[in-house]
């Protein structure tokens, strides 16, 4: 079984899938930079699942809609792969329900993973360009009231990270903890559904 996933998210998936013990998995990931460019998405996916053709028994995609527009689920479809539920990390990793009512208690967040925090500087700051042009925070962020870390784990640089990015954006900081949200039950029902199917397939073959 292979789980093709988001770079962005491979920390937390081989996390889970170690802490599971699924021997029987593979992971290969796409660039996490696509985290940024959601245009890419659905093109990188589509190539690298015609490359993969008939090499897995079972294929699942470590990706929501992700700011495809739907893009990737018709990628999906005709691949026949499911993937994530939700429309982005945020949702999964807190748990879309939990996620939909963050959001609507305040919908002017900008929000933070584990990755995101780790990598603040390279994919915000300098991705954005206000490393070079820091007058432009405004207009980026200007509508923003908090900043909301979903934090995976329970880490201090992490957190300070975290803190640090608020405070450069000019946001109040929040925190919650998360863990993997939907990441693990839809990695088990994905897993568990491939080993009842090849147990149907070893009880229709017919022994000596």
């Amino acid at each position: 079984m292979l789980v093709l996933a988001c770079g962005a998210i491979a920390r937390e998936l081989l996390a889970v899938i170690r802490a599971s013990g699924w021997s029987n998995v593979t992971v290969r990931c796409l660039p996490a930079q696509l985290h940024s460019r959601p245009e890419l998405i659905a093109p990188a996916v589509d190539a690298k699942l015609g490359e993969l053709a008939g090499r897995y028994a079972r294929v699942f995609v470590a990706y929501a809609d992700c700011g495809t527009g739907g893009a990737l689920d018709e990628v999906l479809d005709r691949h026949g792969v499911e993937r994530l539920p939700g429309a982005h990390c945020y949702g999964f990793l807190t748990g879309n329900e939990a996620w939909q009512e963050l959001h609507d208690a305040e919908p002017a967040t900008f929000y933070l993973t584990d990755f995101l925090a780790r990598h603040f500087d390279a994919l915000v700051i300098r991705g954005l360009g206000l490393d070079r042009h820091p007058e432009l925070l405004p207009q980026y962020f200007g509508n923003y009231r908090r900043l909301l870390y979903l934090a995976q784990t329970d880490d201090d640089d992490l957190r300070a990270r975290a803190q640090a990015a608020a405070e450069r954006l000019g946001l109040d900081y929040e925190e919650r903890r998360t863990g993997y949200g939907d990441l693990v039950p839809s990695l088990t029902r994905f897993v568990e559904r491939g080993g009842l199917e090849l147990a149907g397939e070893a009880s229709l073959t017919p022994t000596a």
